[in-house]
């Protein structure tokens, strides 16, 4: 256990500010990894922690199981202090710790905040005073403080409670949303802004300190409900308008309009406007989520949601469009959609990333092999994609030398690495949900 003065508030931003601070996260994944990579340059002695050993093995040997984060980084990080564990017991030995592990949907749709309250009861008998607990997972207004601070309080040993405005000894618990955009290498990391909400202003104000270290900005905002709820309007606004573009893309394919066109157009006006692009349905581990995590807390007030709930009805229902508009494309040409061969290009939610969450393929693929259809996908990322939470297709990867043998080719991701002019030379018929074939014309596309 760290050892702390009378005052530790004091000796935790003195150990903050000289680089002396342990800082431990918990999950090792797509948000966790990457902070503490930053933490890591910044020459902070970081422990991730995970549950799955085969993570915390490739770590500890300076290998990387992220497409977008090389190796080198993990061994630069190694040299300065970083190794991974999943040994609960080092919690104790931590001075922060950052959770950031999934908050996913129940087959219901409800929230599933296992991870959060498992991750949660595995830290509480470690817990010492002035430690430092910060949830980063996105969750519902409410979670820091109605269902984080009790636990930790609850099931900590020592009787510890969490500080909000008074001198009691005791831990201090914030919440500060993840930002994290997989395959993004416009934006460094340390330049996007870090909100950070405190149960109460020491807590906030040790937060900022900690985030400060890494990010060029950090912005406080009054509470963790402040702080959840910022997250989930980010994301409920890209949700919002992705479905409107969504919906508008069924209706110009009626009217023969391009949409496109039409919204390259539209971006050319200077105010007002920003760009959002239709496409086979919501993928990721937050937009096709968090919309439901406030429409679910919402009930709690006798709250319809109702623009949001409709946007996401309306982003639900495009993979099955896009399989009715494949049988309706094999169907011009003669064939049905039972007994066909599909070959599905691009599992990843979206572009040159090796991210699977939520992605749109994965119900493509088995919406087509329920309506009867012989499917296969190819990914450079993914050589096999077997079973995980919402679905098992124990496949793997097909050649892109195969396509002529397919009846049906649909592009679901638009992975830079695909020839798109040597695909519709090749293939029979060519469905394409993200415009990857735009500027060509061959007779044997069909967009959708």
């Amino acid at each position: 256990m760290t050892t702390l003065s009378t005052d530790p508030t004091l000796e935790l931003r003195n150990r903050i500010h000289t680089r002396q601070a342990r800082i431990g996260i918990v999950g090792m994944g797509y948000v966790g990894l990457p902070l503490a990579l930053l933490f890591a340059e910044q020459r902070f002695r970081v422990t991730g922690f995970d549950t799955d050993h085969s993570k915390v093995d490739i770590l500890n040997r300076g290998e990387s199981y992220i497409v977008r984060i090389p190796a080198t980084e993990i061994q630069l990080a190694r040299e300065n202090a970083f190794t991974a564990t999943s040994d609960p017991a080092q919690i104790a030995n931590m001075d922060v710790v950052i959770i950031c592990v999934p908050t996913p949907l129940n087959s219901h749709h409800e929230p599933d905040l296992s991870y959060v309250t498992g991750t949660l009861t595995n830290i509480a008998p470690y817990l010492h005073q002035g430690h430092l607990i910060i949830l980063e997972s996105t969750t519902f207004p409410g979670t820091t403080e109605e269902i984080a601070v009790p636990l930790l309080e609850r099931l900590n040993p020592l009787g510890l409670r969490a500080v909000k405005d008074d001198a009691t000894p005791g831990f201090f618990v914030a919440f500060s949303p993840e930002r994290e955009d997989p395959g993004n290498d416009t934006v460094a990391r340390r330049d996007i802004p870090k909100v950070i909400g405190g149960y109460g202003s020491t807590a906030t104000a040790l937060a900022a300190a900690v985030y400060r270290t890494i990010f060029d900005r950090t912005v406080q905002v009054s509470s963790p409900a402040a702080a959840e709820m910022t997250k989930l309007l980010e994301n409920i606004y890209r949700c919002v308008n992705i479905a409107l573009v969504n919906e508008l893309k069924q209706l110009c394919l009626r009217m023969d309009i391009d949409l496109f066109e039409v919204i390259e157009a539209a971006k050319t006006k200077p105010f007002g406007f920003q760009a959002f692009y239709p496409g086979p349905g919501l993928g990721g581990h937050c937009i096709p989520i968090d919309p439901f995590y406030l429409s679910w807390k919402a009930k709690e007030f006798d709250f319809n949601t109702r623009f949001i709930e409709l946007a996401g009805e309306v982003n639900q229902a495009m993979p099955y469009f896009v399989v009715d508009n494949i049988a309706d494309s094999l169907d011009q040409y003669g064939k049905t959609l039972r007994g066909s061969r599909v070959l599905i290009l691009g599992v990843a939610y979206k572009r040159d990333i090796d991210d699977l969450r939520e992605s749109p393929s994965l119900t493509i693929i088995e919406l087509l092999q329920k309506r009867g259809a012989l499917v296969e996908y190819n990914d450079p990322f993914f050589p096999r994609v077997g079973q995980g939470r919402k679905y098992a297709l124990n496949m793997t990867s097909t050649p892109l030398d195969r396509i002529p043998e397919f009846d049906c080719v649909v592009i679901v991701t638009d992975h830079s690495q695909y020839n798109y002019a040597s695909i519709v030379a090749n293939a029979q018929l060519v469905v394409d949900t993200r415009n990857a074939t735009r500027g060509l014309s061959a007779s044997n596309i069909r967009r959708c």
